[in-house]
């Protein structure tokens, strides 16, 4: 039986958050870098546990994106990933479950860079992917990410209000991969 399970990363214990970090490590096949998981940790985990083992995970973490002159606290999902004998089995639709649950009840958007390896997979979710530029809030001024066009996927919740997919979309500056 799965259980699933949300909890921030201040109340998880050293070992549980090496365990997550060998489980993304896995996951991404070693193109998880530190940067990557400094971005995972900080906001909440969404665990799904057999056995109270961990065997998919995906977490929320708290950022601001601009779009049409608004700020929208945004829930970004990061660390995505199940265990390898676990795949192609739910896993990953139940923590994204309730990941989608956690970010419409408190954030005006969510959103994420989709890098998975499963077609469709958020667009079944109810996420949509962002049409216009991409751009980044950078310590020097905004750059463009023309490279992130067209991975980012956003998710509507009550409180976004009026949304054009085709505007531009700014993230907030952040080591390593910005989007």
């Amino acid at each position: 039986m799965v259980q699933v399970r949300s909890v921030a990363s201040v109340e998880l214990p050293g070992a549980e958050l090496k365990a997550l970090r060998r489980l993304l490590d896995q996951a991404f096949q070693g193109r998880f870098t530190d940067d990557d998981w400094h971005h995972t940790v900080g906001g909440l985990h969404v665990l799904a546990l057999e056995e109270h083992e961990v065997v998919a995970h995906a977490a929320v973490v708290g950022r601001t994106l601009r779009t049409q002159g608004r700020p929208l606290q945004t829930g970004y999902v990061e660390g995505v990933a199940t265990r390898g004998d676990r795949r192609r089995q739910g896993h990953a639709t139940l923590v994204m479950g309730e990941a989608d649950r956690l970010i419409r009840q408190r954030y005006q958007l969510g959103a994420l860079s989709d890098g998975t390896a499963i077609p469709g997979f958020y667009e079944r979710l109810g996420w949509e992917r962002w049409q216009g530029p991409t751009f980044v809030a950078a310590p020097h001024g905004q750059l463009r990410t023309a490279g992130d066009d067209d991975s980012v996927m956003v998710l509507r919740t009550p409180a976004t209000g009026d949304l054009d997919l085709a505007a531009s979309l700014t993230c907030d500056w952040r080591p390593g991969d910005v989007w």
